[in-house]
């Protein structure tokens, strides 16, 4: 008898492995995991970064690839995500784990990234960006933590469904709409829809973007990561090494944009003055 349920215990162990690793597949998928890494409680220069976006934040691991950035430059980062594809702000702004997570007490930033499309339409960006934003960034500061908007990049062919063909007036749709609700708010923005578009100028060999034409390839995220580590150190990311298996010319040529772009102008961006 314990021979014939040796099979059916082993089944069932294996059953409820497969349960517990498809559960945590499912939250790395969704960007619910943080990323690994804690802030010594002493450490009082320690960046710690709270993500609240969608499948642009996870694809590749944005905060991953960022938190690899600013270690090597020197410094401890400890971050958070919620992302869950095609998620928005007015999303995160109604989810009650967000509102834990603000409630947390211990980030320093909180970044808010948009949905890709919403803020092509002025309306979307004053009926939903602005107010949802706005909720994030005063939650956010109630806690000491300083809001910081990731602006995206457009889509590769823009979006023909909603009247905006291609992929420049589709990112001159994002740029206005971010500038404008950092007005808003009076919050700061990691521009990282600019430097997309002096990327393509300056190194147009480096392909941005998956065959989707909207999510971001290995490179596109290091860009992002770039741009972010700017923004966040007031430090250039010429010297970093590379990640996401892009090649070390493709990684030299995209810190030097995003640095160009994030320093060249901080004012422009509202980004403080870093310690």
């Amino acid at each position: 008898m314990r021979a014939a349920r040796l099979p059916t215990i082993a089944a069932t162990a294996a059953a409820a492995l497969l349960v517990c690793l498809a559960v945590v597949g499912a939250l790395a998928i969704s960007g619910r995991l943080a990323a690994p890494g804690r802030c010594p409680p002493a450490d009082d220069r320690c960046l710690r970064v709270l993500f609240l976006g969608n499948s642009y934040t996870f694809v590749n691991d944005l905060p991953g690839t960022l938190a690899g950035l600013v270690r090597s430059g020197g410094r401890s980062i400890e971050t958070g995500m919620l992302a869950t594809g095609g998620a928005t702000l007015a999303d995160h702004a109604a989810d009650p784990a967000t509102t834990a997570a603000l409630a947390d007490g211990r980030w320093t930033v909180v970044i808010l990234q948009e949905q890709s499309v919403l803020p092509v339409s002025e309306a979307d960006r004053t009926g939903s960006m602005v107010p949802a934003a706005s909720s994030l960034a005063s939650s956010a500061a109630a806690v000491g933590a300083r809001p910081l908007l990731l602006e995206t990049w457009a889509h590769r062919d823009g979006v023909p469904d909603r009247g905006v063909a291609g992929y420049a007036a589709m990112q001159a749709r994002i740029d206005a709409a971010y500038e404008a609700t950092a007005r808003d708010l009076g919050a700061s923005v990691a521009p990282v829809g600019q430097a997309w578009s002096a990327a393509l100028r300056a190194a147009p060999g480096i392909d941005l973007w998956q065959p989707d034409g909207s999510h971001p390839s290995a490179a596109g995220t290091y860009l992002a990561a770039c741009v972010l580590y700017a923004s966040l150190t007031g430090r250039t990311p010429v010297g970093l090494p590379a990640a996401g298996g892009i090649s070390a010319s493709d990684a030299a040529a995209l810190q030097a944009v995003a640095g160009a772009v994030v320093l060249g102008d901080p004012g422009r961006w509202k980004l403080p003055v870093a310690p």
